[in-house]
C-alpha cells in the first residue's frame, strides 16, 4: 500500500534566482485568470482539448510560459471547472431533496485565482539533482537551487521515493520561496490480525476529539481554547470588514492566514498523540459527510400578519459560523495518513445516532441529550454519561463490526456507501442490535436478539 506526503523544501536563492521565481509566480497566476475568463466565455467548459485549442498559442506569446507551464495551466483551470460543475450538480439534488435551499453561486463568474503558487511537475518542470539541488523551470530557463529540509523527508528523496508533483508557494512573512514535492512511500499492507485494538474518535466542537477503547478507556481532548481564537478571530473580522480600508483588508489576510495555521497545528498535534497513544489500532471514524447541510438551523419564524419571514436570530447565525470553522474533515485526513504511517488503519463508519442511541439497551431519541448538552441520559434505562464518550463508544462498537465482516470475509470497505439506501438501511439495523458492556474485550460486541 502507497502513502502520500508532502516534502517541505526550503529554497535558497540569489537575488537575482529571487527575482525570476517572483516574476514566474506572477506570470502563472495571470495566466491562470485568462484561462478561466476564456473557459468561461465557451460555455463554462472544462476541457482540457479546448483551453488548449484556444489559449496554448497565446499563453507561450503573451506570458512568455514555458511549454509544460503552459499546459499546467490549461490542467488547473479544467481541474477547477469540473470541481465546480461537480458541485453545482450536488447543489441541485440537495435542492430537489429539499435538504438545502440556497442556490450555488459557483459558476455566475469566472473563478479568480489570487494565489500566486506555481504547479510544476517532475522530470518536465522539476529535477532534483546531486548534493541537494534542485532545478526548477522560469520564463527565462532552468535555475539551479540549493535547498534544506526535514532529514527524514530528504533522505526519502534520496532512498528512490516515488517523486510527484510539486507546487512552488512563496512565504510572504518570512520572504522566502519553498518547493512543497508530493512522495509516495510504500507501507506495510495492514491485516485484521496485526490491529491489536479497536478504538473509536468522535470529534466535535466542545471536544475536538473524544476516543474510547474496546475495553472502556477513554480521552478527551478539548476544543475551547481553539473556539475561543476563533471566536476572537470572527469578531476582529467583523469590525474589519465594516471598516473596509486598505490597511484592514491587510489585517484581514494577516488574521486569516493566522487562524488557519492555528488550526492547522491544533489538529496536527491531536491526530499526533491519538495515533501514538493507540499503536497498532483500527481507528473508527464517523462518516460526517454532508453534516454542515443536515446541522444548518434554516428554521424562521413567520411575521404576525403572515407575510414572509424573520431574519434568523443572532444565537442561529452564530451556531452556523461556528458549524462553518469546524475543521472535522482535516482532522480526520491527518489521523488517517498518520495511522497508515504508524502500522494503524483508519476506516469510516455511518455516523446516525451516534449521540442518542443507548450503547446499553440501545434506545434511540432525541430526548436521550437533554437540551443538546453534554450530558446523556437514557430515558429507557436511565444510563448516564458524557455524551461524547457515548458516541465514541457507538462508533467503538461499530468498528468492531466492521473488524468481524473483515476477519470472515476477508474485505474491508473502509468508507460506509451511502449511495444504496437498501446496504445503509441494513448496517443501522445492525447497529441497532449492538450493545456495549463493561466486560468488553477486544472480541466483537455481543449482539442483543431477545
Amino acid at each position: 500500500m502507497r502513502q502520500i506526503i508532502t516534502a517541505k523544501l526550503k529554497l535558497i536563492t540569489s537575488p537575482e534566482q529571487f527575482e525570476a521565481l517572483g516574476h514566474t509566480q506572477l506570470a502563472y497566476r495571470d495566466a491562470l485568470n485568462a484561462v478561466s475568463q476564456y473557459a468561461f466565455e465557451q460555455s463554462k467548459t472544462s476541457s482540457v482539448t479546448r483551453l488548449h485549442k484556444g489559449m496554448y498559442a497565446e499563453l507561450r506569446a503573451r506570458y512568455h510560459l514555458p511549454s509544460q507551464l503552459a499546459c499546467s495551466v490549461e490542467r488547473q483551470v479544467a481541474a477547477t471547472y469540473k470541481g465546480l460543475w461537480t458541485k453545482l450538480k450536488k447543489n441541485a439534488e440537495h435542492r430537489r431533496a429539499k435538504i438545502t435551499k440556497k442556490r450555488f453561486k459557483g459558476l455566475d463568474q469566472p473563478p479568480h485565482y489570487s494565489s500566486p503558487t506555481v504547479q510544476y511537475t517532475y522530470e518536465r518542470d522539476y529535477t532534483f539533482q546531486r548534493e541537494s539541488r534542485v532545478s526548477v523551470s522560469t520564463l527565462n530557463g532552468r535555475i539551479s537551487l540549493p535547498y534544506q529540509g526535514y532529514d527524514k523527508h530528504i533522505a526519502l528523496i534520496r532512498q528512490g521515493a516515488r517523486i510527484g508533483d510539486a507546487k512552488l508557494w512563496y512565504d510572504q512573512a518570512r520572504k522566502t520561496f519553498y518547493l512543497l514535492v508530493s512522495l509516495s512511500i510504500e507501507v506495510p499492507e495492514p491485516r485484521a490480525d496485526h490491529l491489536q485494538e479497536v478504538v473509536g474518535v468522535d470529534v466535535g466542537i466542545r471536544y475536538l476529539a473524544v476516543t474510547s477503547t474496546s475495553t472502556g478507556k477513554a480521552s478527551f481532548h478539548p476544543g475551547k481554547r481553539v473556539r475561543h481564537q476563533a471566536n476572537h478571530y470572527a469578531r476582529l473580522r467583523k469590525r474589519l470588514q465594516q471598516k473596509g480600508t486598505r490597511g484592514a483588508k491587510r489585517r484581514l489576510r494577516r488574521i486569516e492566514q493566522r487562524e488557519r495555521r492555528l488550526k492547522l497545528h491544533a489538529n496536527h498535534t491531536l491526530a499526533k498523540q491519538i495515533v501514538e497513544q493507540h499503536p497498532h489500532t483500527l481507528l473508527g471514524l464517523e462518516d460526517l459527510t454532508h453534516i454542515r447541510e443536515r446541522t444548518r438551523r434554516r428554521k424562521r419564524k413567520r411575521k404576525k400578519n403572515g407575510k414572509g419571514y424573520e431574519p434568523v436570530s443572532v444565537k442561529a447565525r452564530k451556531a452556523n459560523r461556528v458549524y462553518s470553522q469546524w475543521s472535522f474533515a482535516q482532522l480526520h485526513t491527518l489521523i488517517s495518513y498518520k495511522a497508515a504511517l504508524a502500522g494503524s488503519l483508519a476506516i469510516k463508519v455511518d455516523a446516525n445516532d451516534t449521540s442518542k442511541a443507548c450503547p446499553m439497551c440501545g434506545h434511540t431519541a432525541k430526548e436521550n441529550r437533554p437540551r443538546k448538552g453534554l450530558l446523556f441520559v437514557c430515558q429507557q434505562c436511565h444510563y448516564c454519561l458524557h455524551a461524547d464518550l457515548v458516541g465514541a463508544r457507538n462508533i467503538t462498537m461499530r468498528a468492531l463490526l466492521v473488524r468481524q465482516d473483515w476477519n470472515r470475509t476477508g474485505c474491508l470497505s473502509i468508507i460506509p456507501d451511502a449511495s444504496d439506501r437498501e446496504a445503509k438501511a441494513a448496517r443501522l439495523r445492525r447497529y441497532a442490535e449492538l450493545r456495549w458492556s463493561p466486560e468488553v474485550t477486544n472480541k466483537p460486541p455481543v449482539r442483543d436478539l431477545r
